[in-house]
C-alpha cells in the first residue's frame, strides 16, 4: 500500500515453529485519530497467546472519507490474507477485530463482502475467509448515533462530512445492511458475529452493540453478545490493561477463538494469569478524565 497512512504491524508469536492463528485488528479513533499502535497492548498480549497479530492502518478524516477508509481497511485484509502465510500464518484460522469506529469500519467491510458474493462478483477476499469478526465498543447503525455524537462533542456537521453526507448513513451502517434484501443470500458467507460492549459506555453506548446483535440473528448470523458490567469505552481496551490483573477481555477474546477451532477445552489458568500493573493508579484516572472518549 503506497500512502503513507496505509501501512500495518505485525506481531508475532515468540514460538515460531507450526501454523499460527491470525487476528486482523482495525483501530478506533473517531473516524479521526486512528493509528494502528493504539492497538500494540492488545496485539502484544495475543502475540502471547500464540496468535499473529496484524494491525492495520486507514486514511483518517481530512484525509480520507468513511468509503476511503472502509477501502483501505479492506485492501488491508486483503494483503494479510494474501500473504500471512509466508510468516506461518494459518489462512483457516483468520479471524477479524476492530474496536469503536475500528469496529464500525471492519463491520463495513465485513458486510460489503457478503453482499458482494451474494451478488457473485469478483473480489480480493471473501467474508467466508474470515473465521469470526470480534467488535469492540463499536457504532453499527450511524442513523442512531448522529444526534448521541453531536452532543458528546462530534459536531453533526463533521460527522456527515466524515460519512459522506446525511444519505450515505444507511449504506454504512451495517446493522441497516444486514437487513436490506440484497444481503440475503450472502448470509451464509457471514462468519460468526461476537460483539464486547462495557455497560458504562458513554461514547457508543452499549444498546449499539445489541441491536446489531439484535439484527444479525433475525437474519440468521450466528452471534454472541457479551456486556461487561461497570466498563467504559476504553476501560476494557485500554485502563484493564494498563491497570494489571485479570484482563477480561482478552480471556473472552481466547475462549470465544479456542471454542471456535473445536477445542476440547481452554487452558483458563494460562488465560487468567494476572498481569502486572504497567502504569500507577492515579495516571489512569487522571487520564480517564481528560479523554474525550
Amino acid at each position: 500500500m503506497k500512502l503513507q497512512s496505509c501501512r500495518l504491524d505485525l506481531y508475532f508469536p515468540i514460538k515460531n515453529y507450526g501454523l499460527k492463528p491470525v487476528v486482523i485488528f482495525i483501530t478506533g479513533g473517531a473516524w479521526i485519530i486512528g493509528y494502528k499502535a493504539w492497538d500494540s497492548l492488545l496485539g502484544l498480549k495475543l502475540a502471547e497467546k500464540d496468535f499473529i497479530v496484524a494491525c492495520i492502518d486507514y486514511r483518517n478524516f481530512p484525509q480520507g472519507t468513511i468509503s476511503d477508509m472502509v477501502k483501505d481497511a479492506s485492501q488491508g485484509i486483503s494483503f494479510v490474507l494474501n500473504n500471512i502465510a509466508e510468516y506461518e500464518g494459518d489462512l483457516n484460522r483468520v479471524y477479524l477485530m476492530g474496536q469503536s469506529a475500528g469496529a464500525h469500519i471492519a463491520a463495513c467491510a465485513l458486510v460489503e463482502k457478503a453482499a458482494h458474493a451474494s451478488a457473485e462478483r469478483e473480489n480480493s477476499w471473501s467474508a467466508s475467509q474470515i473465521k469470526a469478526y470480534f467488535g469492540i465498543s463499536g457504532g453499527y447503525n450511524l442513523r442512531k448515533l448522529v444526534d448521541h455524537f453531536h452532543a458528546r462533542g462530534l459536531c453533526r456537521s463533521i460527522f456527515l462530512s466524515i460519512m459522506e453526507g446525511e444519505e450515505s448513513l444507511r449504506r454504512f451502517s451495517p446493522e441497516i445492511m444486514v437487513q436490506d434484501h440484497g444481503l440475503n443470500n450472502g448470509v451464509g458467507s457471514v462468519p460468526p458475529i461476537i460483539l464486547l460492549h462495557g455497560s458504562e459506555d458513554v461514547s457508543i453506548p452499549s444498546d449499539a452493540s445489541k441491536t446489531f446483535a439484535d439484527a444479525l440473528r433475525k437474519v440468521g448470523v450466528k452471534t454472541e453478545l457479551i456486556i461487561y458490567d461497570g466498563k467504559t469505552h476504553t476501560g476494557l481496551f485500554l485502563q484493564d490493561p494498563l491497570r494489571g490483573g485479570t484482563d477480561q477481555l482478552l480471556k473472552d477474546i481466547c475462549t470465544c477463538i479456542r471454542k471456535s477451532e473445536g477445542a476440547a477445552s481452554t487452558n483458563e489458568e494460562e488465560v487468567m494469569l494476572p498481569r502486572r500493573r504497567l502504569v500507577p493508579e492515579f495516571m489512569i484516572q487522571l487520564a480517564r478524565k481528560i479523554s474525550p472518549f
